[in-house]
C-alpha cells in the first residue's frame, strides 16, 4: 500500500510538471517528445531510487542515489512553485481570453495562441529558475558543515558543581549512500573542538548494515569527552535487519548504548542521572521503549536527563518527572514548507521548549534523509551548557 501511494503521488507530481513545463510550452513535435522522454526517465530514476532497493532488499548505490535524490528535491520545489503560480496562470489566461484582438491578419486565433505560449514559457522559466535556485542553496546547506549551537539550559535541581557542564547533542547523522566516513569525521572533529564533558548521540545514525557502513561510523571511536559518549536508537536503527549488530559495533567504538536504562554522572559528591529509551519504532522489533526500566532507580533529589530520539516521547517523560529530554528526529523540518507537516506530528521542530515541568531540546540533526537538501533548517550540532538554579 505504501508503494502504491508513493508511486501515485510521484506520478501526479511528474504529470503536473509535464503539463505546465512541457506540453504547455511546446507544440506537438520532436521537442515535446524529447522533453517528455527526459521527464519520464527522471520519474523512473526516482522510483528506482526510492522503491527498488527496498523491494529487492539491496543497497542503494551512490551512482543511483545521488541523481535520484537530487531530482527528488528539485521535483518537490518545481511542484510547489507550479502550485503557487497556478492562480496567476489562471488569471492571465482569463485576461488573454478577454483581451481585444488585433485585426485578423490572416487568422484571428494566432495572436492569442502566441500570447498563451509566451506566458506559459515565461512561467516555466520562472518556475525552473526559482526551483533550481532553492534546491542549489538547499544542497549547499545540507552538504556543508553543521552549525555549532551553544545553548544555555537552566535546571533548577542541578547541583552547582555541574555549572557549565557541557553536553554535545548530535542526532540524525544518517550515514548511507550519500553520507559516509568524511561526514562522520567532520562531526567528530567539531564535537571534540567544542570540548564537551559528555556526548549524546540521539538516534538515526545509519541507513544500512554494519557490513555496508561500519567503516563510515568508525570515526565515532575518536570522540573525546570526560564523562563518555552515549547513544540511543532512532527509528532508522530498526529499518536494518540486525539492530543488535549495530549496538555491538557502537559499543566496540566506545559508545555507551542506553537501551531503556540509566547511569549516574558524578562530580565529587554531586550527581545527576542520564537515562535513555529506545525509539518507538522498536515496537516493530520487540524492542520497544520502556520508561519503567529506563528510569528505574533514578534519584528523586537530583535532575534526570533523558535521551529519546523522538520529541513525541516527551509526554511520557513529563509524566515521570524528567527534567530535560534531548531529542532529534525532526530535522527541523529539513525542507520548507514541509516544516508544517512535521509540526503536526511532533511537539517541537527544533530548539528548547517546555512541556509541563520538563524541558525539551530538539536538534535539527547533522545529516539529512532523502534529498540532500535543507531549506530553512540548517544542520546542527548543539552544545548545551547546564546551569543550576531557577
Amino acid at each position: 500500500m505504501f508503494i502504491v501511494v508513493l508511486g501515485s503521488v510521484l506520478a501526479l507530481m511528474h504529470l503536473l510538471v509535464w503539463k505546465r513545463m512541457v506540453k504547455d510550452t511546446t507544440r506537438a513535435g520532436k521537442t515535446r517528445r524529447l522533453l517528455s522522454l527526459l521527464l519520464g526517465a527522471l520519474m523512473i530514476l526516482l522510483i528506482g531510487t526510492l522503491i527498488v532497493p527496498r523491494v529487492l532488499d539491496v543497497r542503494e548505490p551512490g551512482w543511483l542515489a545521488w541523481p535520484g535524490y537530487l531530482w527528488f528535491g528539485l521535483l518537490a520545489y518545481l511542484f510547489l512553485a507550479l502550485l503557487i503560480l497556478e492562480p496567476v496562470r489562471l488569471a492571465l489566461r482569463r485576461w488573454t481570453r478577454s483581451a481585444p484582438r488585433p485585426p485578423a491578419e490572416p487568422t484571428p486565433a494566432a495572436p492569442a495562441v502566441d500570447r498563451r505560449m509566451f506566458l506559459a514559457r515565461t512561467g516555466a522559466v520562472a518556475v525552473g529558475v526559482a526551483a533550481a535556485g532553492v534546491t542549489t542553496v538547499g544542497a549547499a546547506t545540507a552538504l556543508g558543515p553543521p552549525d555549532l549551537l551553544r545553548v544555555p539550559v537552566r535546571l533548577p535541581r542541578l547541583d552547582p558543581a555541574f555549572d557549565g557542564f557541557r553536553i554535545a547533542v548530535v542526532s540524525d547523522i544518517h550515514l548511507g549512500p550519500l553520507l559516509g566516513r568524511r561526514h562522520t569525521e567532520r562531526i567528530v572533529r567539531m564535537i571534540n573542538e567544542a570540548e564537551p564533558d559528555l556526548v549524546a548521540v540521539v538516534g538515526d545514525l545509519v541507513d544500512g548494515t554494519v557490513q555496508e557502513l561500519g567503516a563510515a561510523a568508525e570515526p565515532l571511536q575518536d570522540l573525546v569527552a570526560r564523562d563518555g559518549a552515549f547513544f540511543v536508537t532512532g527509528n532508522h536503527e530498526y529499518f536494518v535487519d540486525d539492530t543488535a549488530e549495530w549496538i555491538r559495533e557502537l559499543e566496540r567504538f566506545g559508545l555507551d548504548v542506553l537501551r531503556n536504562e540509566n547511569t549516574r554522572i558524578r562530580r565529587g559528591g554531586a550527581a545527576f542521572d542520564l537515562a535513555g529509551v529506545n525509539d518507538v519504532a522498536g515496537e516493530t522489533r520487540s524492542d520497544p521503549p520502556d520508561f519503567d526500566r529506563a528510569l528505574a532507580g533514578v534519584s528523586p533529589d537530583g535532575p534526570t536527563i533523558l535521551l529519546a530520539h523522538q520529541p513525541i516521547q516527551v509526554d511520557e517523560a513529563a509524566t515521570r518527572g524528567v527534567d530535560l529530554q534531548l531529542s532529534g528526529h525532526t530535522h527541523g523540518g529539513q525542507m520548507w514548507p514541509f516544516h508544517y507537516l512535521v509540526s503536526m506530528a511532533q511537539p517541537s521542530l527544533a530548539g528548547l521548549s517546555q512541556v509541563r515541568d520538563t524541558q525539551l531540546y530538539v536538534s535539527r540533526g547533522a545529516g539529512f534523509w532523502g534529498p540532500p537538501v535543507r531549506v530553512g533548517a540548517p544542520p546542527d550540532i548543539s552544545v548545551l551548557s547546564l546551569q543550576s538554579g531557577a
